[in-house]
């Protein structure tokens, strides 16, 4: 279509192949030339006017690309009219769609890196962990260089050079780097799940499957670092962090139930006691009325009578000075009100 079209407007005599050849050439590179005008004095202006910065981006990162392509399309086209039979034009059309190919592929690692970065960057602004910070990089780059690795091999195939022992050698270098950085892996993967899942998230209260309860600090892309209640920095490697149980005290919201125990000695009245324990917690400011404060007797144990009282808080982080509050209340309580307070008793019977 593109022969005939021309070979209509051309002047008899000038209807040569590389004449014909040349103007194509030339037609694709003005059309290279009007696509950037195109897009520097029109597209760019619209961009410009539009709330989001990606377009901006999208257009600065493939304009030039993609001009490029348009010229190598050019030149490909003009070799492949020409028909030329000699190796030299072979390694000519070659080459051409060799830079056809690479051309492309850097058009979509621009576009596919662009998206990567802008919306990876609206994500991380929305977390606190440091472990999307690094994804986002990390995740550049492996698309960089799995995309590289496969325009090259397309390219070596068009050169007719025998890719199956390189991909071979590949797949086993693959295999023993992967064995060499498993636990490396683990811990990156695991900390994406825990991402993903937002099961933990930084200043969160834990608690993990071997006792260790603290804060968590940082979500990192290796460890997730947790600052203990004495003030120590546990260190987990996200691995182990993504199978072990653990028990998120922030879930599923802030509220926590207090409990407070407490004893009386036998003889005392049980129903007085609740009244009395949960008449001074309800005095304590800054705790829930629903659910409202409750008290029961649990067991009558060697020496005592056993009784536990619940109330509930707003937030995790007072229930321990909430608990103190209300054990000193119950104490002074039973010492004004002449309930005794059990401390351990033996009696030994001595037969003659």
């Amino acid at each position: 279509m593109i022969e005939e079209l021309i070979l209509s407007y051309l002047p008899v005599g000038f209807d040569n192949k590389y004449i014909v050849a040349l103007i194509i050439f030339i037609m694709f590179v003005l059309v290279s030339k009007i696509f950037i005008y195109i897009v520097e004095k029109i597209i760019l202006s619209l961009t410009l006017k539009t709330k989001t910065k990606l377009d901006d981006k999208l257009i600065e990162r493939t304009n030039s690309p993609i001009s490029w392509l348009l010229i190598f399309i050019g030149i490909r086209i003009s070799l492949e009219y020409l028909k030329l039979e000699n190796g030299f034009a072979h390694t000519l059309s070659t080459t051409a769609l060799s830079l056809i190919y690479i051309a492309t592929g850097i058009v979509i690692i621009a576009v596919v890196v662009t998206l990567i970065d802008f919306y990876g960057m609206r994500i991380t602004k929305k977390t606190k962990s440091s472990v999307d910070d690094a994804l986002v990089p990390l995740f550049r780059k492996t698309f960089k260089a799995v995309m590289f690795i496969l325009l090259a091999v397309i390219v070596l195939d068009l050169w007719g050079v025998n890719i199956t022992g390189l991909l071979a050698g590949l797949g086993i270098a693959g295999l023993a780097i992967g064995f060499a950085v498993k636990d490396s892996l683990s811990n990156i993967f695991g900390g994406i799940s825990i991402i993903l899942d937002k099961s933990v998230n930084v200043g969160e209260k834990i608690e993990l499957s071997d006792g260790t309860v603290g804060i968590v600090e940082d979500v990192g892309i290796r460890a997730t670092r947790i600052k203990t209640f004495d003030n120590e920095i546990v260190i987990v490697p996200n691995g182990a962090m993504s199978t072990m149980q653990i028990k998120n005290y922030n879930h599923p919201d802030m509220k926590a139930r207090v409990v407070v125990p407490f004893s009386i000695e036998y003889g005392a009245d049980p129903e007085k006691a609740k009244k009395v324990a949960l008449a001074e917690i309800k005095k304590i400011k800054d705790i829930l009325d629903d659910p409202k404060p409750s008290a029961i007797l649990l067991e009558m144990a060697d020496f005592s009578l056993n009784l536990k009282a619940f109330f509930w808080v707003d937030d995790i982080s007072k229930v321990y000075t909430k608990r103190e509050e209300a054990l000193i209340r119950v104490y002074n309580a039973f010492e004004k009100n002449k309930i005794g307070i059990p401390f351990p008793t033996s009696t030994v019977h001595i037969k003659k």
